[in-house]
């Protein structure tokens, strides 16, 4: 009776040949288990009854498919993870439309006599100082705030100048200095910014706000 048998030197090599080959989808990936297990059951059916196959080196190559499979699957767990992140960042990007936004930036509009900004410190100040000027560079207001915790913390001018006359609508620009206990503390001056749109950059989701784009991460605030 004729038999059919599988014909190699070496037939760990084929199976180790197998589980080298590209993974690109879940198809390639159940081809792969496919051959594996089709030259696993051709080895044993036509090994040496007088030199069977080692369990141990058996354990292994089980062993070796189950990380295919292993790692396919963490690869397809690591991809609904990112898609659930993505689609999160567009929900906390849409829900930003319309509202406004502290921002990086020293600029700020006075509108119907009011305004405002933000300030970012890197640690507490005892003596928080904002510079406020016109177009033109010159200061028309000064602004002793005080004490101050770290963090953010935004700051409402009423749009009176240093001699108490109401100030122009248009755009100023503010400069902030802090100190605590005689020495510097880093502080960022924030924009406030209305959120007009959402941007998705592949897989960045950006926001338009006062005619500039801002990453998600940029956005310090919300007021």
């Amino acid at each position: 009776m004729a038999t059919s048998t599988v014909t190699s030197n070496n037939p760990s090599a084929d199976i180790y040949a197998a589980l080298n080959v590209t993974r690109e989808s879940e198809s390639a990936t159940a081809n792969i288990q496919n051959r594996f297990l089709t030259l696993l059951t051709a080895q044993l059916k036509n090994q040496d009854p007088t030199a069977p196959m080692d369990s141990a080196e058996m354990t292994s190559q089980l062993a070796q498919i189950s990380t295919v499979d292993g790692i396919e699957r963490l690869n397809k767990t690591m991809q609904t993870l990112l898609n659930d992140s993505q689609s999160a960042q567009g929900l906390q990007a849409a829900s930003l439309v319309g509202r406004g936004v502290l921002v990086p930036g020293n600029s700020m509009q006075v509108a119907e006599g009011r305004s405002g900004f933000g300030i970012e410190l890197a640690g507490p100040a005892d003596e928080v100082t904002a510079t406020i000027k016109d177009g033109n560079g010159l200061v028309v207001r000064t602004l002793q705030l005080g004490d101050m915790p770290s963090g953010v913390q935004l700051v409402r001018w009423d749009g009176k100048a240093d001699n108490g006359q109401q100030v122009a609508d248009g755009k100023y620009t503010v400069a902030v200095s802090a100190k605590y206990a005689k020495k510097d503390v880093s502080a960022t001056v924030l924009s406030v910014a209305q959120v007009s749109g959402v941007i998705r950059t592949g897989t960045t989701m950006s926001v338009e706000a006062g005619g500039a784009v801002y990453a998600l991460d940029d956005i310090k605030g919300i007021v």
